[in-house]
């Protein structure tokens, strides 16, 4: 059988983590990461080079184009 916590508060990891090792419970921790850590650097790189002034504005027109 598999038990899943979810939003465990930091305080009362320890405490559940010693009990089920008095227990005998087998832990397997899971920490999620949001986003893909190359997807973040690609966002970061094109950021940085909008603030230094080598994007592209377009109209509303412009972009509504691109769609069709």
């Amino acid at each position: 059988m598999e038990l899943i916590l979810k939003n465990v508060k930091k305080k009362d990891y320890p405490v559940l983590k010693s009990l089920a090792k008095s227990l005998g419970f087998e832990i397997e921790e899971k920490i999620d990461k949001p986003y893909n850590p190359e997807f973040v650097k690609e966002i970061l790189e094109a950021a940085k080079e909008v603030r230094d002034g080598k994007g592209i504005k377009m109209t509303m027109e412009e972009l509504d184009a691109l769609w069709k």
